[in-house]
């Protein structure tokens, strides 16, 4: 049993308590010095944490109370009128309508909801309480439920994060702790005066049914409420400013008034044009102070990966570009900003899933044809293997037990046409025959009785690619954290994703336009010469480079590997591997998750121990 909360210094986090003297010894292990606790109205913990001020906002009513947590600009009047809407569930029902990110914590007569957001920045764990007659606790870090009960890392749950690409629903999502689980962004937690808990079914993806034009206008008054809560009071503030979402953000925020210090990273890619459009962009806008960071300045990728410290509640594949994406925000704390926006999320929201033309197959056959044969055309897939995908009606369950029949074998090229459930992932050559079967094993498990995110193809891939990648947003917030600094990604937002989503797929997804929905949403807002912008930058010299320079740090974390230990690679052919030129595209992409596992383990037991592994099962039943 652990001796403490496992929370990194300066970290925020919650811990949901329920009214009962149960857990009455893990509230007095959480509340340890720097803490913050509001009580139930019986005195005994009901919220225990860690939390910036400006992140809060409580209220009491009688028996009833609530707490809002993250971004948003809550009002101690909103927050009064939830707290007296007469239930739990009535108070969430308000919360729904509040823009931002964040999470909600109503309570009344000792019985307790707790609501995060669909796309899991704002994520909910739980786990049972030894000894505690069924009580369970609720918390928003992993890490923080496995540290207060003593849960044992799960090594088959760990071994998922080998996968590549790390898209994989409902596994991908799932914790590494035995015993603490991931509450699904659909879902949310009911805890009773005794701790015993439920989740109920509370969102649902929204009919796919605006036309662009209706649409674009919902996404462009969502995106500016979106940002308007995050950058009221809070000067300056800073943000990316590159491709065509974070251009978005950056032309939102300016309009609105904010002093806005943008920064755009320049790339070694001749082709690169980042620099270029934002210029342009900024000699438009009012009231914002640009910097261009030159190439040689950003590190490269692989940059310094064997000294990486960030205390996060999952492995992640950021390991390897921890400082590209740090050095900017680093640079925007030195100037003073608290809050930095991000355009995160956007690629999901806007490009979307070309899968949807598999359910237009049989509704709008003409126009699915269209679309198919337009993408097929545009990305030079194999017409044979397009359509046998387009006639393809397994059900998402027998998708997945192909996955696990395939682990092993090479990477799926990028020419493979994507109109089905999702690309399959595949366990690197490194991954130990004990990592493979455990994999396997836990992927049978749910392939029997899982349901897609969405009925179809494209809803289904949007909704798990959002999902999962989501959580690089959570990192990327928890690396700030020390800094000072708030990472916002808008795009992520619970009302902006359901406003995108509710436009039809055949104008939101196109092989013609590039993104047009963000493109007619903006029109006014981002100055026309980056409205339009069809082009995007890449990183591959940084990648290829980063390797070529970085090699002796990427081989050092093979010394002595933690996952060599637990039995989940073989460390002969991952240096191999290292040894040799890589293509960014499939190859060095393998390699990122292991980077990443590994990394986050050292950084695990740097700060709070060697974790203790459970050899004899590696299952796990997500809630």
């Amino acid at each position: 049993m652990a001796t403490g909360a496992s929370h990194p210094p300066e970290a925020s986090w919650f811990v949901v308590f329920p009214d009962t003297d149960a857990v009455a010894d893990l509230a007095a292990r959480a509340g340890t010095p720097g803490t913050r606790q509001i009580p139930h109205p019986s005195g005994r913990p009901w919220l225990i944490g860690r939390w910036p001020d400006h992140a809060a906002r409580t209220a009491a009513h009688g028996p009833a109370r609530l707490a809002v947590l993250g971004q948003h600009a809550v009002t101690q009047e909103q927050a009064d009128r939830a707290a007296r809407a007469g239930s739990p569930r009535a108070a969430d029902a308000v919360a729904r309508t509040w823009p931002g990110s964040h999470h909600l914590i109503a309570a009344s007569d000792g019985k307790t909801l707790v609501h995060g957001t669909v796309t899991g920045v704002r994520s909910l764990f739980t786990t049972r309480v030894p000894g505690a007659h069924g009580a369970h606790l609720v918390s928003d870090r992993a890490d923080v439920l496995a540290g207060l009960t003593g849960a044992d890392l799960d090594e088959g749950r760990l071994a998922v994060h080998l996968l590549s690409p790390g898209i994989l629903h409902p596994l991908t999502t799932q914790t590494v702790w035995r015993g603490v689980d991931v509450v699904p962004g659909d879902r949310r937690v009911l805890l009773d005066r005794e701790g015993r808990l439920r989740t109920e079914h509370c969102w649902s993806p929204p009919p796919a049914e605006l036309p662009l034009a209706e649409g674009a206008r919902l996404v462009r008054e969502r995106l500016a409420d979106a940002v308007a809560v995050r950058i009221t009071g809070r000067e300056p503030i800073s943000a990316d400013l590159g491709g065509v979402d974070s251009t978005a953000v950056v032309a939102t925020a300016a309009r609105a008034g904010a002093k806005t210090v943008a920064y755009t990273a320049a790339v070694h890619d001749v082709l690169g044009d980042d620099v270029t459009y934002a210029r342009r962009t900024v000699a438009e806008l009012d009231g914002v102070e640009h910097h261009v960071v030159p190439a040689p300045a950003v590190p490269l990728t692989f940059d310094r990966v064997d000294a990486l410290d960030d205390d996060l509640d999952t492995p992640s594949l950021y390991a390897v570009n921890r400082h590209r994406r740090m050095y900017i925000v680093e640079r925007a704390a030195e100037r003073g900003s608290a809050l930095h926006l991000s355009g995160m999320g956007g690629d999901e929201l806007f490009s979307g899933a070309c899968a949807h033309v598999h359910g237009l197959l049989p509704r709008h056959p003409r126009t699915a044809w269209r679309l198919a044969r337009g993408f097929t055309s545009r990305h030079r897939w194999s017409r044979r293997t397009a359509l046998a995908q387009l006639l393809d009606r397994r059900p998402y369950g027998s998708w997945l037990a192909e996955v696990a029949r395939d682990l092993t074998r090479p990477q799926p090229p990028l020419s493979v046409p994507l109109f089905t459930w999702g690309t399959p992932p595949r366990l690197p050559p490194w991954a130990t025959g004990r990592a493979v079967e455990a994999v396997r094993e836990l992927i049978h498990e749910q392939a029997e009785d899982v349901r897609p995110l969405a009925p179809g193809h494209g809803g289904h891939r949007e909704l798990a690619t959002l999902r999962t990648l989501a959580r690089f947003a959570r990192h990327v917030q928890q690396m700030s954290e020390p800094l000072g600094v708030t990472f916002a990604a808008p795009y992520y937002d619970d009302l902006l994703v359901e406003a995108a989503l509710a436009v039809r797929p055949q104008d939101r997804i196109t092989p013609w336009r590039y993104k047009p929905l963000i493109e007619e949403a903006m029109r006014g807002v981002v100055p026309e010469a980056g409205r339009t912008r069809t082009t995007k930058a890449h990183a591959a010299f940084e990648e290829e480079t980063g390797l070529r320079r970085h090699r002796s740090a990427l081989l050092a974390l093979w010394e002595d590997s933690r996952l060599r230990e637990l039995g989940l690679v073989d460390v002969a052919p991952l240096r191999d591997w290292c040894l040799r030129p890589l293509a960014a595209d499939l190859e060095s992409a393998l390699l990122h998750p292991t980077v990443g596992c590994e990394v986050w383990l050292r950084a695990r037991e740097r700060h709070h121990g060697p974790p203790r592994p459970t050899r004899t099962d590696t299952g796990g039943t997500p809630t």
